[in-house]
């Protein structure tokens, strides 16, 4: 089990489980469609995560989880190591 971060939302851990379960390049309107979040929620919220290096920009608008969110949904990093202010 993974340790909520105190700045995460529940739709954070959302995300993080749909690109753990699609490992592909995803937009946030894909993912918003997918977990039923509006896009501009999901966009926020992406933009967020990749601040505190848990989700990668691959390119304008399209995101992958990273090594770093891997660990974190592994339960194998230390969340006194993300960013209090992400």
């Amino acid at each position: 089990m993974v340790e909520r971060v105190p700045w995460m939302t529940p739709a954070d851990y959302e995300i993080m489980l749909f690109f753990e379960e699609h490992p592909i390049l995803l937009s946030p309107r894909v993912i918003g469609t997918n977990i039923e979040y509006d896009r501009q929620y999901v966009s926020k919220r992406c933009r967020k995560l990749s601040k505190a290096e848990l989700l990668e920009v691959v390119d304008t608008g399209l995101y992958q989880l990273s090594d770093t969110g891997r660990a974190y949904l592994e339960g194998e990093l230390d969340v006194s190591e993300l960013e209090s202010d992400s």
